[in-house]
């Protein structure tokens, strides 16, 4: 189901406007090569489990930018969910399918955290917050905060739910990525006051080091150069699906877009290390497109790249913290 939705507005990523690169090559710091990757619905508990042991296997850090809607069935928690501009138990993403699919979802957020992943918001049921007001982005975060600090209880297993639940839940999501990375004007100030520290909703031309908006540090997913003509595209998942497919689910070259993925993170990463060391971000969903290529070729990237020297493999929250932190021992560079 999530498949079709996803591929239901293939051009819709391609269309957005780029953000510009903060700061030249000649501006940045040369420091530790920071690679963030991130994982946007974060809903398929096979791919939590997956992604959970290469983090273990590489000792990277991810994001896991969150979809309440797994954390509820339709019939039980759905219908009190009212999206902006939608009628009740509406989800573009659909729903969990059982109690015993949230139990297991739920548990695997709690590993994540506990392990020094960062759990992040990508709001509820994907919608395209486009034309939305801060009220209704109010509402959506909302609906988000309920839903995950009720989500033990949805899964059967209210007796597990551990003592610090309600507190992570209130102070340790501090970031957010929007549905579609389609955003608004009422975007920024909602996330304020939902005391978000970080968005990670633009899209930059090549690596960038995170902008700062009315106080709110913006991280962009970058075009890196991809296939034989090296024409740039969105580093994530969907996008190479996109352009390597159509969006249509292709296994029989599966072999073939695998290889091009990697050559494309491998190509931009070098980059980087040779040169202005922005950070390096790369978009994932818990769909294994095309056969799963993406999947595999991320594998195979942070397998080879994030036990090399002068390289972390971080989370955003870390890497905020890390920039903050070079920022407070050097001129004033960029945004930070």
């Amino acid at each position: 189901m999530l498949m079709h939705r996803l591929s239901a507005l293939p051009a819709l990523f391609s269309a957005l406007l780029l953000a510009p690169a903060n700061g030249t090559s000649a501006e940045a710091p040369r420091g530790t090569q920071l690679v963030i990757v991130s994982f946007d619905g974060a809903h398929d508990n096979a791919l939590w489990a997956r992604s959970l042991a290469l983090a273990e296997k590489t000792h990277a850090h991810f994001t896991y930018f969150l979809s309440c809607t797994f954390l509820m069935t339709r019939k039980e928690g759905g219908q009190a969910y009212v999206a902006p501009g939608h009628g009740p138990a509406r989800s573009n993403v659909g729903f969990a399918q059982s109690r015993e699919e949230i139990a297991e979802r739920v548990r695997h957020i709690w590993q994540a955290h506990q392990g020094g992943h960062d759990i992040g918001s990508h709001a509820c049921g994907h919608f395209d917050g486009k034309d939305w007001t801060a009220a209704d982005w109010t509402r959506e975060f909302s609906a988000f905060e309920t839903a995950l600090n009720g989500a033990w209880e949805a899964g059967g297993i209210k007796a597990e739910e551990p003592e610090d639940w309600r507190r992570f839940v209130r102070e340790d999501i501090s970031g957010f990525r929007a549905p579609y990375l389609s955003t608004s004007p009422g975007l920024l100030p909602a996330e304020r006051k939902a005391g978000f520290r970080y968005d990670a909703s633009l899209v930059t031309k090549g690596p960038a080091l995170p902008v700062t908006e009315d106080g709110l540090p913006r991280f962009g997913l970058p075009t890196i150069a991809e296939g034989p003509s090296s024409r740039p595209v969105i580093a994530m998942d969907y996008n190479l699906f996109v352009r390597h497919s159509m969006g249509v689910e292709n296994k029989k070259e599966s072999a073939q877009f695998e290889e091009r993925a990697l050559s494309a993170y491998r190509a931009a990463f070098e980059a980087q290390v040779q040169g202005a060391r922005l950070p390096l971000q790369l978009g994932f969903h818990f769909v294994e497109m095309n056969g799963g290529a993406y999947w595999r070729a991320l594998d195979r990237f942070l397998t080879e790249t994030c036990g090399r020297q002068e390289v972390a493999c971080v989370s955003y929250k870390e890497a905020l913290e890390r920039l903050k932190g070079e920022a407070d021992q050097r001129p004033a560079v960029g945004s930070l």
